[in-house]
């Protein structure tokens, strides 16, 4: 009886762990094991002891070069001939270029239309002249359609991202390292789930050495296909889809992949995408590293758990640092909102010369305006919008009794669509002499403020208010103001200092700008 045959008469657990054994051999042809680090949570709150398992650390900055290596590693002579093809949004698509350029295989690589051009090109590098990508479809799904295709056509090897014998024992060997390490038993290991491949191959390894440690697969709530999968005893497609975790956006759960989960798995646990976005800044601020958001799925959960956790030793895996740069940058800007208590509202003001700064003073003294949105629509009244936060979440609580106090009508619109897209209407035939100032002030409590009063109040009154907080030392706002006559206007900007306290800037707009945003 030959060893593939036997292999094939075990059931699929043990042929998983023996298939990982074998991996040993090939895989570090096409990479070096990764570091197993321990992280400290902020704050002074109990907590469990993290060890991070650092794959975004890897040639390809994610674990996937494991298995699309060890798959390709077995392919016979006739098949190497033949090439393989295959379809992945990134993170695959990568490992299968790497172990296509070791090996000398030519490899076709289908992506949806889509994807970045920073992630083609990363395959392009990993693979050199042994790749060739072609863009189809709008999503993975499209693109593995277009790939199963070319399968059929050029009699290429499909290279299956996930629901692959060979490709869960790839992706098993990062637990074999975990293993071999001597840092462990780990009471749990918070392990995220997209197709099921490394949690199969992750968790059957694991559970072979520590039987008593808990397995807890993570998933998105809006991309729960494996936990989808489990409740309904086979895996099911979903109807919708979440790619705010791009890696892990894959609406069924793999066959091979779900057979092994279900005798491994303890639960499921289910993260949102603001619990994802916390996670990343906690790897950022502790370990330095910037992680794609499937990446921080596990430490998501950890988070979520931290009390119940406490005196635990647990487990998770960074699994990839492949971020698109402009999400990265959403990312941190949804992160600084959610770190504090937030609220927004809308109040009416008199439509008069220091009505604005009059609000201020009386009801925001105390609080930080991280948004601040204004257009003039009436000639009587105003309504500006302002997103404000507190460490405290009490301190937002006394905001409406204030308000209620000095008699001003305002409305809640927190999550209002307007307001995330900055939809902000000026109505140019309202004003009389308007001038339009672009604002860099240093963010500091009550810098704002002090600018509008020591400049700005008695003056003129405000038109327009374009204001965002970013994180940075320096703030930055559009400001319009509407001044009754054109020599007064003129007075006002001979006068104005482009540096004061309090600000670092502040120049007028140039004259067809100011037009424009005065019709």
């Amino acid at each position: 009886m030959t060893a593939q045959t036997l292999t094939e008469t075990l059931p699929l657990d043990r042929q998983l762990r023996r298939e990982i054994l074998f991996a040993r051999e090939r895989v570090y042809r096409f990479g070096q094991a990764t570091p197993l680090e321990k992280l400290t949570l902020p704050g002074h709150e109990p907590g469990p002891e993290i060890w991070v398992k650092r794959e975004d650390l890897s040639a390809v900055k994610a674990y996937k070069w494991r298995g699309a290596g060890n798959r390709m590693a077995v392919l016979t002579p006739e098949e190497a001939v033949c090439g393989v093809v295959t379809a992945s949004a990134g993170n695959h698509a990568q490992g299968v270029a790497l172990a296509a350029k070791a090996l000398g295989i030519r490899a076709r690589i289908y992506m949806p239309r889509s994807t970045p051009k920073v992630k083609q090109q990363a395959v392009r590098h990993h693979g050199g002249e042994w790749v060739e990508i072609f863009l189809a479809g709008d999503s993975y799904d499209g693109a593995v359609t277009a790939a199963r295709e070319d399968e059929k056509l050029n009699g290429t090897v499909y290279v299956h991202a996930y629901d692959d014998l060979q490709v869960m024992a790839g992706q098993g060997t990062l637990a074999d390292e975990v293993v071999l390490s001597g840092k462990g038993p780990f009471d749990a290991a918070f392990l995220q789930v997209g197709g099921g491949g490394m949690v199969a191959g992750v968790s059957n390894w694991l559970q072979t050495y520590w039987p008593e440690m808990e397995l807890i697969g993570v998933e998105g709530v809006g991309q729960a296909s494996m936990k989808a999968a489990l409740e309904a005893g086979k895996p099911v497609r979903l109807e919708h889809l979440d790619i705010f975790c791009d890696g892990t956006a894959v609406r069924q759960a793999g066959t091979l992949p779900f057979e092994i989960c279900q005798g491994t798995l303890t639960r499921i646990e289910t993260v949102t995408n603001a619990e994802v976005s916390r996670a990343i800044r906690v790897l950022w601020e502790s370990l330095r590293c910037v992680s794609e958001p499937s990446g921080a799925m596990g430490l998501a959960a950890v988070l979520k758990n931290r009390a119940a956790l406490a005196g635990k030793r647990v487990l998770i895996v960074i699994t990839g640092a492949n971020i698109d740069f402009l999400q990265l940058g959403l990312i941190a800007q949804s992160e600084g909102l959610a770190s504090s208590a937030a609220r927004t509202i809308r109040v009416r003001l008199t439509e008069r010369a220091g009505s604005m700064l009059a609000l201020l003073d009386r009801c925001f003294e105390g609080l930080n305006i991280a948004d601040f949105q204004y257009g003039k629509q009436q000639e009587d009244a105003a309504w500006p919008a302002f997103t404000i936060t507190a460490d405290d979440p009490a301190a937002l609580e006394v905001l409406p009794l204030r308000l209620a106090q000095h008699g001003y009508e305002w409305e809640d619109l927190t999550g209002a669509v307007d307001i995330a897209f900055r939809a902000i209407p000026l109505r140019g035939d309202l004003l009389n002499q308007p001038l339009f100032l672009r604002l860099e002030f240093y963010e500091r409590p009550g810098a704002l403020h002090d600018f509008l009063d020591k400049v700005v109040r008695g003056r003129s009154s405000i038109c327009y208010f374009n204001y965002r907080q970013s994180g940075e030392r320096i703030g930055r706002a559009l400001i319009g103001l509407d001044f009754p006559t054109s020599e007064l206007r003129a007075d006002f900007l001979q006068a104005l200092p482009e540096q004061g306290e309090g600000y670092r800037s502040c120049v007028a707009v140039e004259t067809r700008a100011a037009e424009r945003m005065g019709r």
